[in-house]
């Protein structure tokens, strides 16, 4: 039920992969559209299962699938189906298994680290919306109508094989309720809970991430909790605020630590690996185990994390 445990068992640290949107913008997509990254399910989507082989050979033992702003609602939007929209999400599970199965088929990729697992995106109601209310959770919907809007996605992506789900870039705490009380309608499934913050204590919309933390920890299918899409420099205080109140896995993967302009919608300054690297050795001393990448990350940036998590590995 909980892929993680035996993993993290076996190994100090596990690599997320890194940011999918600004890497298949990086390689050429154009974004610029209320669908964000699921417009390449449709357009391209051999280049999204190339972004995952890549990560898994960058060290990366996790894939975040490209259903992040997936949606049936979004798609039928576009003029899809509801039965093209629901393969669509499927497809975001198959891209990243099809390429876990093409890398782990050689030997010599499979020394020293596990089967890479497959967590399905799940991401807020607001990136649907598409007008930046995904980091601000200002949504005015019920504990209910987010459940009825997350339930066809969450229920296609488990049907489509992923390991576990990755809730994540979540504002508010309304929204973690919802998520967390319809895993409940998929007793077999696991997934992770990962908030947005704004500081070093508050998520996006406001509330004290200890507090919501300390409410999933009774949860026995959530595996995990923690913060991504955030600036690398809230993370210690955050990650030892949320280990001060769960008994689980902490997951962290921050922004590269450039700065996004909103207005221009550009981001400024320098993504450096190493030193994301460096970062990443002082979140997993303050309590982290699982690691990775949210925006602007790079598949160099995880191979920096893995070689590090490695060397721990043989300690």
């Amino acid at each position: 039920m909980n892929p993680l445990r035996p993993l993290l068992a076996q190994y100090p640290v596990l690599v997320l992969d890194g940011a999918l949107a600004t890497e298949l913008e990086r390689r050429g997509c154009d974004l610029r559209d209320p669908l964000w990254s699921a417009k390449v399910l449709i357009e391209a989507p051999d280049l999204i299962r190339q972004v995952h082989w890549d990560y898994f050979n960058a060290g990366a033992d996790c894939a975040i699938t490209a259903s992040y702003q997936a949606s049936v609602t979004g798609f039928m939007r576009r003029g899809l189906s509801h039965a093209e929209s629901l393969d669509l999400i499927r497809r975001s599970v198959r891209l990243a298994m099809e390429a876990r199965d093409a890398f782990w088929r050689e030997p010599a990729h499979r020394t020293g680290r596990p089967r890479p697992l497959i967590a399905a995106s799940v991401g807020p109601y607001g990136a649907f919306l598409a007008d930046g209310s995904e980091y601000r959770g200002d949504y005015g919907l019920s504990e209910a109508e987010l459940m009825d809007f997350h339930r066809p996605r969450m229920a296609a992506l488990l049907e489509a094989g992923a390991d576990l789900l990755a809730c994540e870039t979540i504002p508010c705490f309304i929204e973690a309720r919802a998520l967390a009380r319809l895993l409940a309608e998929f007793p077999d499934a696991s997934a992770w809970i990962s908030f947005s913050a704004r500081d070093e204590a508050h998520l996006s919309h406001g509330e004290r991430l200890a507090e919501c933390v300390a409410w999933l920890n009774d949860n026995s299918q959530v595996a995990a909790v923690g913060v991504n899409c955030t600036a690398p420099r809230h993370l210690p205080t955050l990650i030892e605020a949320a280990h001060a109140v769960t008994s689980k896995p902490i997951v962290v993967y921050p922004n590269s630590g450039e700065t996004y302009d909103p207005a221009r919608r550009n981001w400024s300054g320098v993504p450096d690996a190493e030193a994301f690297a460096a970062d990443a050795r002082r979140w997993h001393a303050s309590g982290a185990r699982l690691l990775g990448g949210c925006c602007r990350t790079t598949p160099d940036h995880i191979r920096a994390i893995a070689a590090w998590a490695r060397s721990l590995s043989r300690i």
